[in-house]
């Protein structure tokens, strides 16, 4: 057949949710991955990850058939089986579950290792129909959702196309050129038409940091002082909009009194920073009315996340940015979409009274905590979709523990070998996005967007809408969604949400759902009864884990340097990977090299380290061995270690999420991957 270019979304968990065109060489083969020039977020380019997706599809390593374990659990022995086989074993085990303890035994586990609100989120059909244990999903986003609902009332922002009408954007907490790379897209419109400046907050010199005309290399959980003294030099120096404060914020003389002492001096002790950067810094930003803050999760994943979000968020405000266009802030765009997913997740047979787990204690919910099994029945049966929790989630050891348990049956259902596959009793192949029907949304952009299946599937793969309803029918589950294709419950989705149909959505490929200016930058109001922004939040009511603090603020980390662990580390995302997606890439392995720390000279000196040599990083939770590279761009006592590569990828076969903590981050949980003290000495 000819080549031909077909249109769909990229699936990935990253803001920017592209629009993509897709070459068809064959049934079942792609060629060419491309963004779409005529969408005004992607506007033509895409990373360098998706350009390269006909690698990941067709690998030779790809999950081909259904596997049986036949050795020991983690052995690497298995046995292939048949679809049937394999989906009786899974209904028998969870049947089993059931008999024996109720179905709070059985806890289906997922995430967002695609972000399709069909196939992602069916699992959930099948857990609220069979009452299985729920999930609260804390891995990613919830301290810095926690942050910007507390003085914002909803999750909504400026319009990211506005970054090019901007005169300063200031970039604090993400990478864009390894992350989002659509950003950079609007901020070089910015500079080239406007002469616009680029600010990077971060705590080490990333490859935006390298491209922006001011880097603030604060130390790690410290943004929030930062945030602080701005806001003092911002009054100090008469760059507050006091109308426009009078009007929209609530609790402005609290805050000014507070801020009175947080002065550029203050934060300097603390954040590492000269007080005359700090100075400039914040002269900048009060003078440039369209400010554009582009937030990302960098500041939230500490102990201190939700408290960051929030200081930070308050810039704007006092500036009165948000009257402009080019200013304001964007942290996430998911209170724009008003999709009812009822009948993808099954809300409507939802039982708020069976118990949730944190899905980022996943360890000590596995290994019998009593805290995390609401003393209630210890899980026996699993079926995990779309996430690699022995790699991403924190306090590994312990989660590899838990899934070691001989009384446990775990079933994963992927597309790679990962650790967590190699963990499991059974294996079953799934599709990639270029292989299934589905719907997404994005989360830095404005885009609701359909994605077409362009090629049929690889091998044995199956889609994980058709795997859970063929669970379903075994176990006895009864929902209506179950006996539907993935693209008649999108149809019916668009439907019941006002949004058209499935065809018309195929024709438009997407609907732009931003909503106007003065909704955008909340000039109606902010999304709270008296229409004001919230300087002294009421956290309480966001979560039941305390300590917050009642204005803006410092919050000290929970894992500070000490004695004896005298290193901040730093898990920062790899360029070349997205969580522990793109790891079985060849070429993204072969542009990353191997898991490696990032030491500043001087540190590197001190321990006697030479580029190359093996450093080993250690707390109380354990130790990992990775290789070192001193490197100029990261302060004294910080190390970096980027990426979440495989356990296998790392000297000992161990990877770095088993020095992180899986203790909740106020006020509503969390994991602090950013928060991690560690001792460090040659390996």
């Amino acid at each position: 057949m000819p080549a031909e270019f077909l249109p769909t979304a990229c699936p990935h968990d990253c803001p920017s949710t592209c629009a993509l065109e897709v070459e068809r060489l064959a049934p079942d083969r792609i060629g060419k991955v491309r963004g779409a020039a005529d969408n005004s977020y992607t506007a033509g380019v895409i990373c360098a990850k998706v350009s390269r997706y006909a690698e990941r599809t067709h690998a030779p390593d790809r999950l081909k058939v259904p596997l049986l374990r036949s050795g020991p659990k983690g052995s690497g022995q298995w046995t292939e089986i048949g679809w049937d086989e394999a989906l009786d074993r899974i209904a028998d085990a969870f049947l089993a579950a059931e008999r024996q303890y109720g179905p709070e035994a059985v806890w289906p586990y997922y995430y967002a290792g695609t972000m399709g609100l069909v196939q992602r989120g069916g699992i959930q059909r099948l857990r609220h129909a069979k009452r299985y244990s729920r999930q609260t999903s804390t891995v990613c986003d919830t301290p810095a959702n926690m942050g910007w609902l507390a003085g914002h009332g909803d999750i909504r922002g400026a319009d990211p196309r506005e970054m090019a009408e901007s005169d300063l954007i200031v970039n604090w907490g993400g990478n864009p050129v390894a992350t989002q790379v659509n950003v950079m897209t609007h901020v070089s419109r910015a500079r080239k038409a406007r002469g616009a400046k680029l600010v990077t907050v971060d705590p080490y010199r990333t490859g935006t940091a390298e491209v922006s005309d001011l880097h603030l290399m604060l130390r790690p959980g410290t943004d929030g002082a930062l945030a602080c003294a701005v806001m003092h030099v911002l009054f100090r120096d008469g760059h507050a909009d006091r109308g426009y404060l009078a009007r929209y914020a609530a609790g402005l003389e609290r805050l000014e009194e507070h801020l009175a002492g947080r002065t550029p001096e203050w934060a300097s002790a603390i954040t590492g920073l000269p007080v005359e950067q700090i100075e400039a810094f914040a002269t900048l930003y009060g003078t440039t009315k369209r400010s554009y803050l582009r937030l990302g999760y960098g500041l939230t994943r500490a102990h201190n996340g939700a408290a960051q979000m929030h200081a930070v968020s308050c810039l704007p405000v006092v500036t009165g940015a948000w009257q402009h266009r080019g200013g304001g802030a964007l942290y996430c765009s998911s209170g724009i979409y008003h999709i009812d997913r009822t009948l993808s997740e099954g809300l409507d047979r939802l039982d708020p009274s069976v118990r949730s787990f944190d899905q980022s204690r996943i360890g000590a919910v596995l290994t019998g905590d009593p805290r995390d099994l609401k003393g209630g029945v210890p899980v026996t049966a699993m079926l995990i979709q779309n996430t690699n929790p022995a790699a991403i989630c924190p306090d590994s050891r312990r989660v590899r523990q838990g899934f070691l348990r001989e009384d446990l049956f775990v079933a994963v259902h992927e597309q790679f070998m990962t650790d967590t596959a190699r963990l499991a009793d059974l294996v079953i192949p799934a599709t990639t996005f270029m292989e299934h029907d589905d719907l997404y949304r994005g989360g830095g952009q404005m885009h609701i967007l359909i994605g077409r299946k362009v090629i049929e599937p690889q091998f044995e793969a199956r889609e994980n809408h058709r795997v859970v309803s063929e669970i379903a029918r075994r176990v006895g589950a009864e929902h209506p969604g179950f006996g539907m294709s993935a693209l008649e419950i999108i149809d019916a989705m668009l439907k019941t949400s006002g949004l058209g149909d499935a065809q018309s959505l195929t024709e438009a490929r997407w609907i732009d759902a931003q909503p106007d200016f003065e909704t955008s930058h909340f000039l109606t109001g902010f999304a709270w009864p008296d229409g004001r922004f919230r300087f002294a939040p009421d956290w309480s009511a966001l979560g039941p884990y305390g300590g917050m603090p009642a204005l803006p603020d410092h919050m000290p980390p929970a894992r500070d340097a000490d004695a004896e662990h005298p290193f901040r580390l730093v898990t920062a995302p790899a360029r070349q990977f997205l969580n522990t997606s793109f790891t079985e890439t060849a070429t993204s392995q072969k542009r990353e090299g191997r898991p490696t720390a990032l030491i500043h000279p001087l540190d590197a000196g001190d321990l006697g380290l030479a580029e190359g040599e093996r450093v080993r990083l250690g707390n109380p939770q354990g130790s990992v061995v990775v290789h070192a590279r001193p490197f100029d761009g990261v302060p004294r006592g910080v190390v970096i270690v980027e990426g979440i590569w495989p356990n296998h990828a790392f000297v000992e076969g161990i990877g770095i999420n088993s020095l992180t903590s899986p203790e909740p981050v106020p006020p509503a949980g969390g994991a602090a991957f950013h928060d991690t003290a560690v001792w460090m000495r040659p390996a």
